[in-house]
């Protein structure tokens, strides 16, 4: 009887859930044991397969660590892409962003143990990424449309820039849930908790708005210095430059 081919289409499905089982098993191991308490066996025996296999689909342990890294800034920027930011009113747009960014790091310790990680290594296996600089600019494209859309109406301060928007949200939203066993430690309180964590984020959300929304003093202040000859920050960073 002659042996039964896999159709073309099949032999590509097998490949990409094993490709899959790989990333989620070192993604497992190495927030568990770091990078360099991996290894490719104990890889393989996890995602159940040849550890011949991580080398075919990934070439070794290093670039299999990137590829993690890489897959994990992905998931966070999908998560990301599908809020709407374009329509409806600026300031509920803007806490649905904050809020998004602080559920995605309570429900992701994954992602938070392997930023630190790479952090703590200089981001040395991140740089070689050809991946990882392109994810970001849809993000700050659609929140500096955002931001021009709460200036347009009144809402949002003037010469805000979009990239400090971003490292702020995203610093308070990480350090919260990075340094939560140390903060409940030495505060003597469990900050994991589901009470603590809703206060935390209603507080996140109105530090963001506090900073971002107008204050006829500072902006009637604002603009008289620009009368005055001062610059803003856009153009004294420019100036820096040059």
């Amino acid at each position: 009887m002659p042996s039964l081919k896999k159709a073309p289409e099949a032999t590509k499905r097998d490949a990409v859930k094993t490709r899959a089982r790989i990333l989620d098993a070192a993604q497992s191991l190495f927030c568990k044991h770091g990078l360099d308490g991996s290894t490719v066996e104990a890889i393989a025996k996890v995602a159940v397969v040849n550890k011949r296999m991580v080398y075919y689909y990934f070439g070794g342990k290093a670039e299999l660590y990137l590829a993690v890294l890489e897959k994990t800034y992905a998931n966070r920027r999908q998560h990301d892409s599908v809020l709407e930011m374009t329509e409806g009113d600026p300031e509920q747009c803007m806490r649905r962003l904050v809020r998004s960014s602080f559920r995605y790091c309570r429900n992701n310790p994954d992602y938070i143990k392997l930023l630190l990680a790479e952090n703590l290594n200089g981001a040395k296996h991140l740089r070689r990424s050809k991946k990882v600089l392109n994810l970001h600019s849809p993000l700050l494209e659609k929140l500096g449309a955002l931001l021009e859309r709460g200036q347009q109406i009144g809402l949002f301060r003037a010469y805000t820039d979009p990239l400090q928007v971003y490292l702020t949200i995203a610093s308070l939203c990480f350090f919260y849930h990075s340094n939560n066993a140390t903060l409940s430690t030495v505060f003597g309180r469990d900050f994991s908790s589901s009470d603590s964590s809703i206060e935390r984020e209603v507080h996140v959300e109105d530090v963001v708005l506090s900073y971002l929304k107008t204050r006829p003093s500072v902006e009637k202040k604002t603009r008289h210095q620009e009368s005055a000859g001062h610059k803003p920050l856009e153009m004294i960073k420019h100036d820096n430059v040059n």
